[in-house]
């Protein structure tokens, strides 16, 4: 070959090993430059919900609100029937009312006619011994003179003494009926009192529950029982959403949570309202094995869990539903 032929031959590979060579450095700055499509996360609306349901067993009375309701804090949401806590109530204030009457009776004593029947019966048994001791007087006498036995002195000795006793009894009794009833007593018909309001006052807490209102503004999501029905010890009447205390969930797997710590912000995209928000994340929570993000290969592959991440608006946002789908783009 002519040296001519072969300086031809060497251009002609140098301008293709050239022109290779910029299509590899174009390939490779295409491939580094151009963004890859981002990975499209979806999740959903959520908002905080309440139920509301009864300490009481009762019928279904009457529904004061309704799916889709709004209703206000205070406001009557459901009435129940109870007979068998009006029951317990009755008989409740029957117990106090007793309990009452016997604290007033301690704390008054005894009745004017108990205490003068009392005395009069002090007064009898003293005169039946002033009337004793004389006769046992006369008696000793009739015996110093020989007149009596000492089997008849000794008699009238035992009915001064009998009497003497029953004067002692008899004042006891006059005490007793004079200064009321002990201290201890008192107390004690007092707590009985106590008692009685206690149980009243658990019985009046039972009639609340009878009927059960709104403890913060929402709307009636749904409503389980129909007017009617029988509904047993916190079983749910209704649940009550409240639609300001937004917050969407997702559930990302390990490898995606890059940027996504408590306290982060990001921005999602709510197809429904065709805008998109900024949202903040308040908790990351792995869903546990049985939500396990399986390898597709068996060498240089591991197991990657899901965590279920949750975020809050940064501002309130309207119109938006539980259940709306939230498109994260990563």
């Amino acid at each position: 070959m002519s040296d001519k032929a072969k300086k031809q031959h060497n251009n002609i590979l140098l301008a293709v090993a050239g022109f290779s060579t910029v299509v590899i450095i174009v390939a490779l700055i295409g491939f580094l430059a151009l963004d890859r499509d981002p990975e499209v996360i979806q999740g959903q609306m959520e908002v905080d919900e309440y139920r509301v349901s009864s300490k009481v067993p009762g019928r279904i009375l009457e529904l004061r609100a309704k799916e889709g309701d709004f209703v206000h804090k205070g406001d009557v949401l459901a009435i129940i029937d109870a007979p068998d806590v009006q029951a317990k109530k009755v008989q409740a204030e029957s117990a106090r009312n007793a309990a009452s009457a016997l604290h007033e009776m301690a704390d008054n004593g005894a009745r004017e006619e108990t205490i003068r029947g009392a005395f009069e019966l002090l007064q009898q048994a003293k005169a039946a011994n002033d009337i004793a001791r004389k006769t046992y007087e006369r008696v000793n006498n009739l015996f110093n003179e020989g007149v009596v036995t000492a089997q008849r002195r000794d008699e009238a000795q035992a009915a001064v003494e009998a009497t003497q006793a029953q004067v002692m009894a008899a004042q006891s009794q006059y005490d007793m009926a004079r200064n009321g009833t002990r201290q201890e007593e008192r107390k004690a018909s007092s707590a009985q009192v106590s008692q009685a309001s206690g149980a009243i006052m658990e019985v009046n807490s039972y009639l609340n529950e009878t009927v059960q209102v709104a403890q913060m503004d929402g709307e009636v999501s749904e409503v389980y029982p129909k007017v009617g029905e029988l509904v047993g010890t916190g079983t749910p009447i209704m649940s009550v959403s409240m639609m300001d205390e937004q917050w969407a969930t997702f559930s990302i797997r390990e490898d995606q949570l890059k940027g996504l710590a408590v306290g982060s912000e990001m921005t999602v995209f709510v197809p429904a309202l065709d805008k998109e928000l900024k949202m903040k994340v308040f908790y990351v929570k792995d869903k546990g094995s049985f939500a396990v993000w399986k390898a597709t290969k068996a060498s240089g592959q591991y197991d990657q869990k899901t965590f279920e991440v949750r975020a809050r608006p940064l501002e309130k946002v309207e119109g938006v539903r539980p259940g709306m789908s939230v498109i994260l783009r990563k």
